[in-house]
């Protein structure tokens, strides 16, 4: 009887630890995903997790000003949190950077963003954790301001996210569309308040789930 009551528990101890594991969600991104300017627990990952649940963990990889371009002035590619991101095996990955790309000092660089966002999308893509990764449409710069350039954004910057992705064959978040003409909700014309990032946060959840 005590052998048949130890191998219930061996049978059943794993079952106990699978159901109880969380789906593992990375935010990688620029002070947008960081949630530059918005109070505690109301930047696009906090309020992510709030619609996911708690089945999910979101985590915030977002670093204020940071590139996806390898020469940009501050890439993303050499943070602490870059390597922080890979090591923890996230199985959905959100890429929303190109913002800051559209700087000047940053967009003499147009050429290579292409293949650096490749470069980026595969790093995540080769991990043992085969997380399923999207990359974001960068939401609209109202104005030109931290001389970041709407234009670029607009004009440049969203075709080459769709090339990417058909490319590295991910999905797409559209974070663009949904915010124009909601000029009210980023106060600088760059970083989305509260009510914006809940415009972000349903987005990328409305594909997610």
């Amino acid at each position: 009887m005590k052998n048949w009551f130890i191998l219930a528990l061996l049978f059943i101890y794993p079952l106990i630890g699978f159901s109880q594991s969380k789906i593992k969600v990375a935010c990688v991104g620029n002070s947008i995903t960081a949630g530059a300017g918005v109070e505690a627990g109301k930047n696009y990952p906090d309020q992510l997790q709030v619609l996911l649940g708690d089945t999910y963990d979101v985590e915030n990889y977002g670093i204020s000003g940071r590139t996806l371009l390898k020469k940009g002035d501050f890439p993303y590619w050499k943070e602490a949190k870059y390597q922080e991101v890979l090591q923890w095996q996230p199985d959905i990955v959100v890429i929303k950077l190109g913002t800051n790309d559209s700087k000047p000092q940053n967009w003499q660089h147009k050429a290579e963003f292409k293949k650096d966002y490749i470069a980026f999308v595969k790093s995540f893509k080769k991990l043992p954790s085969h997380p399923k990764v999207y990359i974001c449409k960068p939401m609209p710069a109202y104005y030109e301001n931290f001389k970041i350039n709407p234009g670029v954004i607009k004009n440049e910057i969203l075709p080459l996210i769709e090339t990417i992705a058909k490319k590295t064959k991910v999905k797409v978040i559209d974070l663009y569309t949904p915010m124009l003409g909601k000029d009210a909700l980023a106060p600088d014309g760059i970083h989305p308040n509260a009510e914006g990032d809940a415009v972000l946060a349903n987005e990328v959840y409305k594909e997610i789930k």
